[in-house]
């Protein structure tokens, strides 16, 4: 049986973070990850004016992300449209731009990482591997991001009697998708879910669906929603004409929104989707994960293993605004009933859309500030 001091599961954006923060400290850990290559996250896709702050303390500055610079916030349902300017400059980016630079910035900084090894378990504190080895440690970050792992997975009920499912397709560049889409984020609203829109470094426009199961058992299949969708939904219909066809619908089921890790374990570190999940609308699931790796990554090197169950609460404190408040805002978008009444208050009301969007950000703490 192998063992380290500080063992973090996952080498996405939380995991990354967090082995940032421990190597700059010269910390002993490791980091394992199951990818032997870095792929492309359905999760993820925008980066908000405060999450790009938190990866300028962590060494990674916009432009090593790429191009694709967000203004504007759209949102799209039936006939009408709202848009107004974001309170800062936001950033679109692939899963695989960003994951990749994140882990390479933590190898650069010192951290031990190990890819191709797949956690099958947990027991305590020690990870049961594929190839049927222990690996134990004295203190566990989790960054498994929304998939569980054996032994330490996130309750069933917070699925909800009629799960989420994610659903990404990626449309490619086009300069009629450009003029359509420009420098915005877009939400189309539909009964039972809604599409986010975003163009990426590459000029390639990342569509991603959180979308009930009962709506697309109604639909048959992905392809036949993504099909259903564009004839019903007219100005989503004309983005999706830009697509090939051929194109690969990746997909990944029972999105528990809405949870959080209300109490904490000793010696065990909960990090992003493992941590609190928030409505896919809000765009701040990438400031969650990686604010929630340098948040844990400080109180682990102030307190070491003892600190988890206060991380906990606190990080549980922290997020509990902005994801009330994204369920919210995603219960009203997904019922076409409460969309219609929203949307005109939106126009009438100026900044609106700006002030949801600020309190949907994951706030700054004295963990963050302790960065350079």
């Amino acid at each position: 049986m192998r063992r380290t001091a500080a063992l973090i599961l996952g080498g996405g954006p939380a995991g990354a973070s967090a082995a940032i923060v421990l190597a700059r400290a010269g910390a002993p850990h490791l980091l394992v990850e199951r990818s032997r290559e870095t792929g492309d996250a359905i999760c993820g896709g925008f980066l908000s004016w405060r999450t790009l702050e938190s990866l300028a303390r962590l060494g990674v500055a916009p432009e090593a992300l790429g191009p694709a610079r967000v203004t504007t916030v759209r949102v799209l349902s039936g006939d009408r449209v709202v848009e107004t300017r974001l309170p800062r400059p936001a950033h679109g980016v692939s899963r695989h731009l960003l994951d990749t630079v994140l882990l390479a910035r933590a190898i650069e900084a010192g951290s031990a990482v190990e890819r191709g090894v797949t956690v099958r378990g947990l027991d305590g504190l020690t990870a049961r591997l594929d190839d049927g080895a222990d690996l134990a440690a004295d203190t566990l970050f989790l960054a498994s991001g929304k998939h569980d792992v054996r032994g330490a997975a996130r309750p069933a009920e917070a699925r909800g009697s009629d799960p989420v499912l994610g659903l990404r397709v990626r449309i490619p560049a086009a300069p009629g998708l450009d003029a359509l889409i420009g420098e915005s984020i877009e939400l189309h609203l539909f009964d039972r879910g809604y599409v986010g829109i975003v163009r990426q470094e590459d000029g390639s426009a990342n569509c991603c669906l959180a979308v009930h199961r009962s709506a697309l058992i109604e639909a048959g299949s992905p392809a036949a929603l993504l099909d259903k969708l564009g004839r019903d939904h007219p100005r989503l219909g004309d983005r999706f004409a830009y697509r090939s066809g051929s194109e690969a619908i990746d997909a990944i089921a029972n999105v528990p929104y809405g949870w959080r890790a209300l109490h904490g374990e000793p010696a065990l570190f909960r990090l992003g989707d493992q941590a609190g999940v928030i409505p896919s609308l809000a765009g701040e699931g990438m400031g969650i994960a990686i604010a929630s790796g340098i948040r844990a990554g400080h109180a682990y090197l102030e307190g070491g293993a003892a600190a988890a169950p206060g991380f906990q609460q606190g990080f549980a404190r922290a997020t509990a605004r902005p994801i009330r408040l994204a369920g919210l805002v995603r219960d009203a978008a997904e019922r076409p009933t409460l969309t219609g009444l929203a949307l005109p208050l939106l126009r009438q009301v100026p900044g609106l859309i700006e002030i949801i969007a600020s309190l949907t950000r994951i706030g700054h703490s004295r963990l963050d500030r302790t960065l350079r």
